[in-house]
């Protein structure tokens, strides 16, 4: 199965995930009550907070707190709205800017109202994405400055200190940190980098306030995987089983899941039972990421997909950290080893320990991406992981060195 769904129950449908398909145009979204009149930002913001809506990006940071944080620094605010979907194995962002680019915008104006800004920018890297903005922004002029910047797509393109970079005219890399974008952003202003779908939901959550809740619960996940199933965007409550999101894909006879697209690691037994929740995934040793799901079918190797993401990842380095050029290059390297039946008596040992001690010192979250692909598979697939030794495995063998190919989906 391919396409886009909703699970919601009736009378939910519309928050992110109309009934039906196509770009919607403007007349389409006035009528549903897009573009409300301006709030008053305090109220806006409080119900955001209790609703306790979370960045979804990736890290899943409490969104009322960016905003208060950039609203109460010196200073007039920047708002971007995120769009470069640097997760190979993701599609909601580009499907949003694509078919729903008022949503985005709506949430983008409502975003400044609140940080007290006229100043905003649409970065992306999809031409799709970017055109779909530009008619967007000619059928309703905004009430603020909104420049559309493109980007190179590459992985850390969409680090919020990347964006910042190539906003300011530089490379899409990221940048150390301090200072936080909070703090010195585009221009050196405080600056609020917000994933589309972040902004999208602030947008219904001001258009239907009686929903708030639901909107802060729901998620768009992108179900993709290495059997005959197909490529699917669903909007899915929070809690959710993610069994059903499986069959739903054509994914059932998974043994195992990659979560949270790169970021989140492998996870094997159990996984069926694992809920759409941010707390609970991280609880379980996972992370729900940016809601990429990439199911692992019993036909696969989930050595051949660890060694495929490490290689990618490490292909995908911005190379400013000596510690992420070696650290990803030999998490991937010895991968490779374990793969190709090459692996020593303390290679395992070799790939816990790096997995332990890497996490945490680059400057953005790549190197910890591939130190998590590492230790999840070292954790969930042991004896996978020995069944290497010494003995070829023709899933490996046909294994793409560093492409990301295996992980790649195309927006439904």
């Amino acid at each position: 199965m391919t396409g886009v769904f909703s699970l919601l129950p009736e009378g939910r449908h519309g928050l992110l995930v109309p009934p039906s398909g196509g770009r919607e145009d403007l007349s389409h979204y006035l009528a549903a009550g897009g573009y409300a009149p301006l709030p008053v930002p305090d109220p806006l913001l409080d119900r955001i907070a209790r609703a306790g809506l979370r960045g979804r990006g990736g890290a899943g940071f409490p969104a009322a707190v960016k905003l208060r944080a950039v609203r109460d620094a010196p200073g007039r605010a920047v708002v971007v709205a995120n769009g470069e979907e640097g997760e190979p194995g993701s599609v909601k962002d580009r499907w949003l800017l694509r078919h729903r680019p008022h949503v985005v915008l709506d949430g983008l104006r409502l975003a400044a109202a609140m940080t007290g800004t006229e100043r905003g920018y649409v970065y992306v890297s999809d031409a799709a994405a970017e055109q779909a903005v530009l008619l967007a922004l000619a059928e309703r002029p905004p009430e603020l400055r909104i420049d559309v910047v493109r980007a190179e797509h590459a992985y850390v393109a969409g680090e919020e200190t990347a964006v910042i970079r190539r906003i300011d005219g530089g490379p899409a890399l990221p940048r150390a940190k301090p200072p936080r974008p909070f703090e010195s952003g585009v221009g050196g202003a405080p600056t609020l980098v917000a994933n589309v779908e972040t902004l999208a939901r602030v947008a219904v959550m001001h258009t239907r306030p009686d929903v708030a809740a639901v909107v802060a619960g729901t998620h768009l996940v992108t179900l993709s995987g290495s059997g005959t199933g197909g490529t699917v965007l669903v909007e899915a409550p929070a809690g959710m089983h993610l069994k059903v999101l499986a069959d739903l894909g054509g994914h059932g006879r998974a043994e195992g899941v990659l979560l949270g697209g790169l970021f989140g690691g492998l996870y094997g037994a159990g996984w069926a039972d694992l809920p759409l929740d941010h707390d609970r995934l991280n609880a379980a040793g996972g992370a729900l990421g940016c809601g990429a799901l990439h199911f692992l079918h019993p036909e696969g190797c989930p050595v051949a997909a660890a060694t495929e993401a490490a290689a990618y990842l490490a292909a995908q380095s911005a190379r400013q950290c000596g510690v992420c050029v070696s650290g990803t290059g030999a998490l991937a390297g010895t991968l490779a080893t374990v793969a190709h039946g090459a692996a020593g008596d303390d290679t395992a040992d070799q790939l816990r320990r790096w997995s332990r001690q890497l996490p945490g010192r680059g400057a953005c979250g790549l190197l910890d991406a591939a130190a998590r692909i590492v230790a999840t598979l070292l954790a969930h697939f042991p004896d996978r992981v020995d069944a290497h030794r010494g003995a070829a495995c023709p899933a490996c063998a046909d294994a793409a060195p560093d492409d990301g190919r295996r992980f790649a989906v195309a927006v439904p």
